[in-house]
């Protein structure tokens, strides 16, 4: 039997896959300890929107804002990801209702990160079929 991995001694910037050099965009999120290990982390980090970023951190309070994804696939590269950070224990934006609007822009969720004790994030990418 295969012996399950221990990511608990990972920091949160690792486990969600940020890397020196990556360009990352962050929309809305305004977690200063967030932001500070976004910036120790040697990525290339913007608050807004860029062409070509390895990864975009979006957060999504509601439904409504989850229209967004259509377009932020176009500001991915074709292996990046979108990590949709949204409050937790909130009925109308559980994960499942990510989940539902992603497969209706055509992307696929693969992992979900504790963001903080408030906010889970849940990963987007792009099918290996359309890549």
């Amino acid at each position: 039997m295969a012996k399950e991995r221990d990511y608990g001694d990972r920091s949160r910037i690792e486990k969600m896959g940020v890397q020196p050099g990556f360009v990352v965009s962050v929309l809305g999120i305004k977690d200063p300890d967030f932001l500070l290990e976004l910036e120790r982390s040697g990525a290339d980090v913007s608050r807004r929107r860029r062409k070509g970023s390895d990864l975009v951190f979006i957060l999504a309070e509601k439904p409504s804002e989850l229209r967004k994804l259509a377009d932020l696939e176009q500001t991915i590269k074709r292996n990046g990801a979108i990590w949709v950070v949204s409050p937790k224990g909130r009925s109308e934006i559980r994960d499942v209702v990510v989940i539902e609007a992603a497969k209706r822009t055509g992307l696929v969720d693969n992992k979900v990160v504790r963001f903080s004790n408030t906010h889970t994030a849940l990963r987007l990418v792009i099918p290996l079929s359309r890549r």
